[in-house]
């Protein structure tokens, strides 16, 4: 940018050097001279511009494809974020329903083992029942509990 200000301001000086010759009156000849000097310096000064606003807008493009792949990159860290945390949401729900059909199978085998306990004092408590229907029962009863395990899965 220095060199363009000092390309600039050396254009300048020649065009009011150039405008300064005939009204010291060096002749006629060099105002000719002077008015192609001032239409080479605004032709510079117009290719000078152009190419600024070229590269301005190269920078530009550079800058904006940046802020795209920044925003990209930002919206696939939310994305994969957000995707963790409902994972671990999903996770804590599937373990807690898990220990809740654990503990129902549990409870539904403790209801069971004192229905069982229950059947085989009553059957002691007959006193016509023979020993061997006793046993018998008794077994039946706990062949019904281990049916009845649950295995845990939901």
């Amino acid at each position: 940018m220095n060199g363009r200000r000092a390309l600039k301001t050396t254009l300048l000086c020649l065009i009011v050097a150039a405008g300064a010759g005939p009204s010291a009156g060096c002749g006629g000849a060099s105002a000719g001279s002077s008015q192609a000097a001032e239409r080479s310096a605004a032709d510079i000064a117009r290719s000078e511009e152009t190419a600024q606003t070229k590269q301005e807008s190269a920078e530009i493009a550079r800058n904006s494809e940046l802020l795209s792949g920044i925003e990209t990159k930002k919206r696939e860290e939310a994305a994969e974020a957000n995707a963790k945390r409902t994972e671990a949401v999903a996770a804590a729900r599937a373990k807690k329903k898990e220990r809740e059909a654990t503990e129902r199978a549990k409870h539904k085998e403790e209801l069971a083992e004192a229905n069982a306990k229950k059947r085989e004092e009553a059957l002691r408590a007959k006193p016509g029942a023979s020993k061997k229907s006793k046993a018998v029962t008794v077994e039946k009863t706990k062949a019904v509990i281990v049916e009845k395990k649950p295995t845990g899965l939901p």
